[in-house]
C-alpha cells in the first residue's frame, strides 16, 4: 500500500520493499535522498532513481509471472515485492497534482494485489499439474513369465488344428471312395439289367424258333395225314369203280407189284424227308444268320459299353482328382482365412492401443493449449498492466521533476520483454 500525506512545515518519506535479499529504506534529514540496503551494502540515490529502480523491479515481476514453465513461488524467492509505504510530506503541494497522485497509487495498489492473486492462482496450478502428471503415470505390466505358456498353448492349438484338418481330409476321402463304390454297383446293376435283357431278347426269339419247329412239325403230320387220305380215297375209288363195272367190263389193270408202292412211299417219304431237312436246315440257317446277326449287334454293344465304360471310368478319375483338389483348395482357403482372421484381430488391438495412445496425446496437447491460452491471456493482461504503470511511473517523473525545482533529466527507459515457454520443465521456445 502506498500512503501519500500533506504537510506544511516538512516532509519526509519512508520507502520500504520487503525480500529475502533486498531492503529499501528512503529519508532525508532536510534533502532528498535515499539509502539502498541490498545484501550488506548500501548507496545514497535521488528519490526519481529510487523510483525508477522500482519500477525495474516491478518489470522483473511481471516478467517472472509470464514464465510458463516455471513457478512464480520459486522464483518470487529470488526477490518478492510484499508491501510499499511512503509517507511524503511536501509543502504548497497543488491540489490537481495531490489528486493525481492519489489515483496512480490506488492504482498501483490495485496492481499489487492482482500480483498476489496471481501468484496463489499460479501455485494451485502448479499443484494441479503435479497432480496430474503424479496420477497420469503409466504402469507397465512385465507379461515375459506368461509368454512361453502363451507360445505353447498356441502349439497346441496348431497341432489340433492340423490333426482336425487331417480328419476332415480323410473324412472327405472315405466319403469319395463311399461315393465311387456306389458309382460301380450302379454301374454293374446297369450292366446286369443290359444283360439280363439280351437274355430275355434271345429266349423269345428261342420260342419264336421253338414255335416254327412245332409249326413246321405240324405242317408235316398234317402232310403225313393228308398222303393217308390220298391213298385212302384213291383205294376207295377204285374199289367204287371196280364194283360199278363188276362183270360187265373187263378191265385190266396194270397194277404195280407191292415193291412197286413200297418204293414210291419210300420215294414220297424220302421226297418229304427231304423237304423237312431242307426246312430244318433253312430254319437252322436262319437261326445261325440271326444268332450271328444278333451277336454282331451284342459285340458291337459290348464294344461301345466298355468304351462307355472306359470314359465313365477317366470321368470318374477326373472327379475324384478335382475333388481332392477341391477340397485342398477349400481346406487351404479355411487355413487363409483363419490366418487373415487373426492377423486383422491382431492388427485391431495394436490399433486400438495405438487410439488409445493418440487420445491420449489429444488430450495433453488439449490441455497444453488450454494452459499456453491462458498464459498467452495473463501474459496480454500484464502487458497491458505493465504498458499502464509505464505510463504512470512517466508520470511520476514528470511530477517529482517539476516539483524538484533543479535541472531535470531525461530519463530515457528502455525496456525488453523476453518471452519463455516452458513444458515439463524444459524450455521449448524463446521470443
Amino acid at each position: 500500500m502506498v500512503w501519500f500525506r500533506h504537510r506544511t512545515l516538512r516532509w519526509r518519506s519512508h520507502f520500504w520493499v520487503f525480500s529475502s535479499y533486498l531492503v529499501l529504506q528512503i529519508f532525508d534529514g532536510g534533502h532528498v535522498g535515499a539509502v539502498i540496503m541490498a545484501d550488506h551494502s548500501f548507496a545514497c540515490v535521488p528519490l526519481c532513481d529510487l523510483l525508477f529502480q522500482t519500477f525495474v523491479l516491478l518489470l522483473q515481476l511481471v516478467h517472472l509471472l509470464q514464465v510458463g514453465g516455471q513457478t512464480v513461488v520459486q522464483v518470487l524467492k529470488r526477490g518478492l515485492l510484499v508491501g510499499i509505504n511512503v509517507e511524503i510530506e511536501i509543502l504548497h503541494v497543488d491540489a490537481n497534482e495531490k489528486a493525481t497522485l492519489q489515483n496512480l497509487n490506488d492504482r498501483l495498489a490495485s496492481y499489487l494485489e492482482k500480483v498476489h492473486k496471481l501468484e496463489k492462482e499460479n501455485e494451485r496450478l502448479e499443484k494441479q499439474i503435479a497432480e496430474w502428471y503424479t496420477s497420469k503415470t503409466v504402469i507397465s505390466h512385465d507379461c515375459s513369465a506368461y509368454m512361453a505358456t502363451i507360445e505353447d498353448l498356441q502349439n497346441k492349438i496348431r497341432d489340433a488344428t492340423t490333426f482336425s484338418t487331417e480328419i476332415y481330409l480323410q473324412i472327405d476321402n472315405s466319403k469319395l471312395a463311399a461315393e465311387d463304390f456306389k458309382m460301380k454297383s450302379e454301374i454293374e446293376l446297369s450292366m446286369r439289367q443290359a444283360v439280363e435283357g439280351e437274355i430275355a431278347g434271345l429266349k423269345r426269339v428261342m420260342d419264336d424258333l421253338t414255335l416254327e419247329k412245332m409249326h413246321q412239325e405240324t405242317l408235316c403230320e398234317s402232310l403225313k395225314e393228308e398222303l393217308i387220305m390220298l391213298k385212302r380215297d384213291h383205294e376207295e375209288e377204285i374199289s367204287l369203280l371196280g364194283e360199278q363195272t363188276g362183270d360187265q367190263v373187263n378191265v385190266e389193270v396194270d397194277v404195280p407189284s407191292p415193291a412197286d408202292l413200297s418204293q414210291t412211299m419210300t420215294e414220297l417219304r424220302e421226297h418229304y424227308e427231304a423237304l423237312i431237312a431242307k426246312n430244318s436246315k433253312d430254319v437252322e440257317m436262319w437261326y445261325h444268320n440271326k444268332m450271328t446277326s444278333e451277336g454282331k449287334v451284342v459285340e458291337e454293344q459290348t464294344t461301345s459299353l466298355e468304351g462307355f465304360r472306359l470314359e465313365m471310368k477317366d470321368l470318374k478319375t477326373t472327379v475324384q482328382r478335382l475333388q481332392v483338389e477341391l477340397q485342398s483348395d477349400f481346406s487351404m482357403k479355411l487355413s487363409l482365412e483363419e490366418s487373415l482372421q487373426e492377423t486383422q484381430q491382431g492388427y485391431a488391438a495394436h490399433l486400438a492401443g495405438f487410439q488409445v495412445v493418440v487420445t491420449g496425446l489429444e488430450a495433453q496437447i488439449s490441455e497444453v493449449n488450454a494452459a499456453i491460452e491462458e498464459k498467452r491471456q495473463m501474459y496480454d493482461t500484464l502487458l497491458d498492466l505493465t504498458t499502464r504503470l509505464e505510463a504512470e511511473i512517466v508520470e511520476y517523473r514528470r511530477l517529482l521533476d517539476g516539483e524538484d525545482g533543479s535541472s531535470s533529466k531525461q530519463v530515457i527507459t528502455k525496456t525488453t520483454v523476453v518471452e519463455e515457454t516452458y513444458v515439463n520443465g524444459v524450455k521449448v521456445e524463446t521470443k
